[in-house]
C-alpha cells in the first residue's frame, strides 16, 4: 500500500427526516441538541458508522458491536491478546496492532486491559479526526407514546399499556467536518488506499444502518466534499477549509422541512481542489 503523502479535508452534509439521529441517554435518548436547538450527533457516533461501514467492505476492526462481531472474542481485552499476543514492546505492540486492525490505523486506541497480562499499556493516535455533527438550523424535536396491544406473560389480560416514547427529529441538515493527518498516518501506517476506504464510508454511511429508531431513507449523505491539499502539511488550515460549505435558508423559509429549503454553496481557496461526491 502506498503511503499517504497529503493532507486531506473533508465535510459531508447530512439529512434527517422523522429520525433520531444520535439519541442522548442523559436525556430519554432525546436526539442530542445545544441549548439553542441546533442539533448535535457526536463524533462517536459517526466513528461507530464508520466502523460498521468498513466491517461491510471486509475490513478487519478492533472495536466491533456485539451485533456485528465477526469472531469468538467477547471483549476487547481477549481480542487485542489474540493478536497481539505478549509482545511487551510499546512500539512494536502499536505496529501489530495498526497492521491489523483499519479502525486503529485511522483513529487511534488506547490499550490497557485488566485482563491483559503484559503489563503494556499502548496508546495509538490515528491520522482521522471528526467533529461532532452541528445541525444549520435549529431543529424540533417530536415525541410518541408507544403502547402494546398483546398479552406480555401467559394470563395476562390483553391491554394497551404505555411502554415509553419514540422521539425523532422532523428535520434537519448537519454539517460533519474532518481531515486526515499525514505525520500521524506515517506513524501508524494509513495508506492512500486507506483514505479512499473512509471516502467510500463517509459517502456511504447509511448504508445498513436502518433501525426503529432511524427507518430506511430517514438519514442521507446528501454531499460529500473532499479535499486533497497538495503538500503533507496542507495548504490552509483545515478551519478556512472546512467554512468553505455554507447552507442559507432560502428568502421565503422560515422552518426548513427538506434539503431544498437551502441554498447550498460552496467557496474556494486559490489552488485547493475540492472533489465533490453525492451520497449513496
Amino acid at each position: 500500500m502506498s503511503n499517504l503523502q497529503h493532507k486531506i479535508d473533508f465535510v459531508a452534509l447530512v439529512s434527517v427526516t422523522m429520525a433520531n439521529s444520535n439519541g442522548d441517554p442523559l436525556n430519554g435518548n432525546r436526539p442530542r441538541s445545544d441549548y439553542e436547538g441546533y442539533g448535535e450527533i457526536s463524533d462517536v457516533c459517526i466513528k461507530r458508522k464508520i466502523r460498521n461501514r468498513m466491517q461491510d467492505l471486509g475490513k478487519d476492526i478492533f472495536v466491533q458491536s456485539d451485533d456485528r462481531c465477526k469472531d469468538t472474542y467477547k471483549s476487547l481485552s481477549e481480542r487485542a491478546s489474540a493478536a497481539v499476543g505478549k509482545v511487551k514492546d510499546r512500539d512494536e505492540y502499536a505496529r501489530i496492532a495498526c497492521e491489523k486492525w483499519l479502525d486503529v490505523r485511522s483513529f487511534g486506541q488506547v490499550f490497557a486491559f485488566k485482563a491483559d497480562k503484559s503489563g503494556v499499556s499502548v496508546g495509538v493516535r490515528g491520522p482521522v479526526s471528526i467533529h461532532q455533527a452541528i445541525s444549520f438550523s435549529p431543529v424540533e424535536v417530536r415525541s410518541l407514546q408507544i403502547t402494546k396491544s398483546v398479552n406480555g406473560e401467559p394470563g395476562e389480560k390483553r391491554s394497551s399499556d404505555t411502554m415509553g416514547s419514540k422521539h425523532f427529529v422532523r428535520f434537519g441538515l448537519y454539517k460533519i467536518k474532518g481531515a486526515i493527518n499525514v505525520q500521524l498516518a506515517e506513524k501508524t501506517g494509513f495508506s492512500e488506499e486507506d483514505a479512499q476506504t473512509v471516502k467510500e464510508c463517509l459517502r456511504t454511511l447509511f448504508e445498513n444502518d436502518a433501525s426503529s429508531a432511524r427507518p430506511e431513507g430517514s438519514m442521507e449523505v446528501v454531499k460529500l466534499y473532499w479535499w486533497e491539499h497538495n503538500c503533507p502539511s496542507g495548504q490552509y488550515s483545515s478551519a478556512k477549509v472546512h467554512e468553505l460549505v455554507h447552507a442559507d435558508l432560502k428568502p421565503d423559509v422560515a422552518v426548513p422541512s427538506r434539503v431544498e429549503d437551502y441554498d447550498i454553496r460552496l467557496d474556494e481557496l486559490p489552488g485547493l481542489h475540492c472533489e465533490i461526491i453525492d451520497g449513496l
